[in-house]
């Protein structure tokens, strides 16, 4: 029988074996591929001594495929929890170097319980993607796992933020968990996800392609839209995903955290009164309106390469965090398209999920029309972004600089849809559409028949222009609270959050309504 020191000495020898990971073979060939090893990811991720391992003994009972005889070290899923600045982390982290980190019945319990625990704790949950996909050896019981994993992640969808990273591949059926996460950061340097590989696409559809084309960043950041984030390599992933979790609540029960702030929140900000072109149609970038208003220019911009004509991020007024939605009217005229609206609803929804209050900056020549948008279904995606909006019960406050018409007014939100404030600026064009499509139809018939049909076109125009095309008539109503000067913005919405704190205290704002599990969002 064996002494205690004996024990003990076996214990080290076996946890060392473990932490050896694949070997040093594999690890050297994750350094030459330009990636970390998992545990290097780990360490640099958390808080320098906080990290706690949980699950590290977890071993397959796989005994059929070559698999009876087989080491799996950690079963190829580092999980556990620490502190990220300062807060608490729960984190599941693939092992690419123990049989390419394959996904089986223990690997899957690890990450479904890490899961678990994150929403048991109220503390944040990150992944760290880098697998070959199902470990096939495994069969029903691989399949089974990935239910468990899913069940879990809708489950605690809501409660805590979810953040996944693509440091490696992540292919087939592993590669849905990622995009169920509430954003997702990609790697340019090794991270690839795609529902199959090239060689599968291959046997079955005929296509070659590269796993690049199919699988790389450019493919989802800018084409598909499931990455929301884009970085060189890992440390630049881990970086970015600190950066994020200091904008967002540990879960849905808290705020969200605020920071000291030495900007003036009164500041007035000159600049914005010259930043409109003369011309109502010409471009201009709404980035530097943005950077102007936040706390010390800094704007943690989402899904920047897709989607360009709306702008959605986080900033912070005044050190407390924010979500900001603004048309582009550098990109498609800032007018809302499919794509536009689907980024901007889930967005919408994240903040409201997790209490962060909303700012819209609008200027919008409305939904985008046309039979490629309608057989695309326009209609479908933009009410998204009016679902998102009315659903919502954060603070809410809309700036109109320049266009808001037709659905779009809507789509940005409005009084009506359930904006707690509305300003314009002088130079806003609020109203059902544009002076020239209204001309046109109200006084078709006076047109065609004028001696002078240009003539008459052009004076109704000017008619309707100055009669609606203004934020005057808006506000007359009520339907705008107010007509603010653009160096103004950065002070009134301080004010208007100031006066909106205590929205949701003790959830009043959701409890009036009546009961109902969620609303049937279009999707």
């Amino acid at each position: 029988m064996s002494t205690p020191a004996e024990k003990i000495n076996d214990f080290k020898k076996r946890k060392a074996k473990i932490l050896e990971m694949g070997g040093a073979d594999a690890v050297e060939k994750q350094h030459k591929d330009g990636k970390w090893s998992v545990r290097e990811r780990v360490e640099y991720f958390f808080d320098p001594g906080t990290f706690t391992e949980i699950g590290m003994w977890v071993k397959h009972r796989t005994t059929g495929f070559g698999l009876e005889n087989k080491e799996i070290p950690a079963e190829g899923v580092v999980t556990g929890f620490g502190k990220v600045n300062g807060r608490h982390v729960v984190v599941a982290a693939e092992d690419y170097t123990a049989m390419a980190g394959t996904f089986g019945e223990g690997h899957g319990r690890k990450f479904t319980r890490a899961m678990e625990f994150a929403k048991e704790k109220g503390w944040p949950f990150i992944s760290i993607n880098d697998s070959g996909g199902a470990r096939l050896q495994e069969g029903m019981d691989t399949l089974e796992a990935y239910g468990w994993l899913f069940r879990s992640q809708i489950l605690a969808s809501g409660i805590v933020p979810q953040i996944a990273m693509l440091l490696g591949p992540c292919l087939g059926g592993q590669a849905y968990h990622p995009v169920m996460q509430d954003f997702l950061i990609q790697s340019k340097k090794g991270g690839y996800m795609g529902i199959a590989g090239p060689a599968f696409v291959k046997t079955q559809l005929g296509e070659e392609i590269t796993l690049e084309q199919l699988s790389g960043w450019r493919a989802h950041a800018v084409k598909s839209g499931c990455t929301h984030l884009v970085a060189e390599d890992d440390k630049a992933c881990l970086d970015m995903c600190k950066e994020l979790l200091a904008f967002l609540p540990s879960n849905n029960a808290e705020e969200p955290p605020r920071i000291a702030c030495n900007d003036d929140p009164e500041r007035l900000v000159p600049q914005l009164d010259s930043v409109l072109p003369e011309q109502s149609t010409a471009p201009y970038d709404m980035k530097p309106v943005i950077r102007s208003i936040v706390d010390d220019g800094y704007f943690f911009e989402i899904m920047e390469n897709y989607a360009k004509n709306l702008i959605i991020g986080f900033g912070r007024m005044n050190g407390r965090t924010v979500g900001i939605v603004a048309d582009q009217p550098a990109w498609m005229s800032g007018v809302i398209d499919v794509n536009a609206s689907d980024k901007g609803a889930r967005f919408i929804r994240f903040c409201d999920l997790f209490n962060i209050p909303l700012i819209s900056l609008q200027d919008a020549p409305g939904y985008l029309i046309g039979s490629d948008q309608d057989w695309k279904g326009i209609l479908r995606h933009g009410a998204k972004m009016l679902y998102a909006w009315a659903d919502a019960t954060v603070p809410l406050i809309c700036i109109m600089l320049r266009k808001s018409y037709a659905g779009a007014h809507f789509g940005m939100l409005d009084k009506s849809i359930g904006a707690d404030f509305v300003f314009a600026w002088p130079s806003a064009q609020i109203t059902i559409v544009g002076a020239e499509t209204a001309a046109s139809v109200i006084f078709a018939r006076e047109i065609k028949n004028s001696p002078n049909p240009a003539e008459t076109k052009a004076k109704r125009i000017e008619e309707y222009s100055n009669l609606y095309e203004n934020p005057y008539v808006s506000a007359e109503r009520g339907y705008t609270d107010d007509v603010i000067l653009p160096n103004e913005t950065r002070k009134i919405l301080n004010r208007a959050l100031d006066a909106l704190t205590n929205k949701n205290k003790d959830n009043k704002a959701f409890n009036a309504r009546p009961w109902r599990k969620y609303s049937n969002i279009n999707l």
